[in-house]
């Protein structure tokens, strides 16, 4: 089984930052391309960021520039997603997630899991 936890979300001001965090944690083998999502209210989920097992980034011409996302070095299970300058437009339930190649019953397996979220509110 493989869980994913995020972590750093909160109320902030116009302008400010936060750093989200990402953890994969079970009976991981390799944990290849990491991602995080956000959902804003009475919108459909959008792709923010993300980043392979190589470290290659890709991000959403709308967060360019203010957000980048890096993964531990020591840790390639850990994925963080730093955002500078936020605005009200970034308010938004913001998820990651994993493709993780983990064991079950003695068997590699290859899959995708996404964690709870955690709530990024910026006030104007």
């Amino acid at each position: 089984q493989v869980q994913l936890a995020e972590s750093g979300g909160g109320l902030v001001q116009t302008g400010e930052s936060l750093k989200l965090s990402c953890a994969a944690s079970g009976s991981i083998l390799r944990v290849n391309a990491m991602g995080w999502y956000r959902q804003a209210p009475g919108k459909q989920r959008e792709l923010v960021a993300t980043i392979s097992s190589g470290s290659t980034t890709n991000y959403a011409d709308s967060v360019k520039g203010r957000f980048t996302v890096s993964r531990d070095n020591a840790k390639n299970t850990v994925v963080y997603l730093q955002i500078n300058s936020l605005k009200p437009e970034d308010t938004a339930v913001y998820s990651c997630n994993a493709d993780v190649t983990y064991w079950r019953g003695g068997a590699l397996v290859r899959n995708t899991y996404w964690g709870q979220g955690t709530q990024v509110t910026v006030s104007s």
